[in-house]
């Protein structure tokens, strides 16, 4: 598992096991189809500190059709969209396509990498004519073998969500982008559950240390749910992408606006992120900093004589003993010394060193 390297408007981004986490902010139905307010959320997005802005390409026609038979209507008493028609919540829902060459660039302006999930082969071809970076696959197409192979076969970066795939089905959807000419791949493991507040006891971030082993990819998290603790604990769990839903402000009501937070909250998130970054550091054994070396001086224990000692007298528990401060030799040199002869007077008080010892 390697970093890889993307063009962004700010100059070369390097995503993966050490480098910072890559932040991205998804836009999805927010915009409530007003070319006005995705601009917006794009701009605070960039103030937020997020390092990138994603949409979502597809119309009704490329998702569905239109059709009311119970298999075509949103059911169950916690989904959101109970009693809609597929059709109907996607045509409200989708981003118009003419806007997405345009948001792009708006989102080059403000330095954001500009992306999107792309749900059919018309839309990977619309985002390779747009000239992006890398591809989204979101967790509903993890099936989706035809999409993944012409994905693939763009040569470009891959983020695909796993939410509730089996591991087989996971394991397929990787091969085949895998042998089809993806070499820079993110697997995200994603929950799914499209509520205000994360249901902790299902979340399994394990998965994301598990994802990066099992299939030798870099690892990441996507979260449809409120808040931010979650995804800023998937950060310390070894995510190294993630990606939340983001609403301009909670006053809004949109399509996704019960699962995203909003671009205020999406500040907190990138500072806590970065906060928890800082504190992950880097593999280190040994003194961290100034004060950790001080007060290892200080106290750990060492080598020290306790009873003054003449020439060619015999070191022996009673004259030396493992007590503070550290600055004598390592205790794991007692029975090395203990029945050796001094080389010389030594007072009590004195740290212990080889030059005592008669050789």
């Amino acid at each position: 598992m390697n970093t890889f390297t993307i063009k962004t408007p700010k100059g070369e981004r390097k995503i993966g096991p050490g480098e910072p986490c890559f932040i991205i902010a998804e836009v999805s139905a927010n915009h409530n189809q007003k070319f006005e307010k995705a601009v917006e959320i794009i701009k605070k997005t960039a103030e937020a500190g997020a390092d990138a802005v994603k949409f979502q390409t597809y119309t009704p026609d490329t998702l569905t059709i239109d059709c009311d038979k119970p298999a075509f209507v949103f059911e169950g008493d916690e989904n959101p969209w109970k009693g809609q028609k597929l059709y109907d919540l996607y045509k409200t829902a989708y981003t118009p396509w003419d806007w997405l060459p345009k948001l792009k660039e708006e989102a080059e302006k403000v330095g954001l990498v500009f992306f999107s999930t792309d749900y059919d082969i018309t839309a990977v071809d619309f985002m390779e004519e747009m000239g992006v970076e890398l591809h989204k696959i979101g967790s509903y197409e993890v099936t989706h073998i035809p999409l993944l192979k012409r994905v693939a076969e763009t040569g470009k970066p891959v983020v695909l969500s796993i939410g509730y795939a089996s591991l087989e089905e996971a394991t397929l959807a990787i091969y085949t982008l895998k042998e089809n000419g993806t070499k820079d791949l993110v697997v995200m493991h994603c929950t799914t559950t499209y509520t205000e507040n994360p249901e902790m006891d299902t979340m399994n971030l394990h998965n994301i240390q598990d994802i990066s082993k099992r299939f030798d990819v870099i690892s990441g998290f996507s979260e449809n749910a409120g808040g931010v603790d979650s995804t800023v604990q998937a950060v310390l769990a070894g995510a190294r992408v993630i990606e939340k839903h983001v609403i301009d402000t909670k006053e809004e009501s949109s399509p996704d606006s019960k699962f995203s937070i909003d671009t205020n909250e999406l500040a907190e998130l990138v500072k806590k992120v970065r906060e928890a970054e800082v504190s992950l550091g880097k593999v280190n054994y040994g003194p961290a900093n100034e004060k950790e070396v001080y007060n290892m001086k200080h106290m750990r224990k060492s080598l020290f004589i306790v009873e003054d000692v003449r020439a060619g007298d015999v070191f022996t528990k009673e004259n030396l003993r493992v007590i503070r401060p550290g600055i004598g030799l390592s205790p794991k040199h007692m029975d090395e010394i203990l029945g050796k002869k001094a080389s010389s007077d030594v007072e009590r008080g004195e740290a212990m060193t080889w030059d005592f010892v008669k050789r």
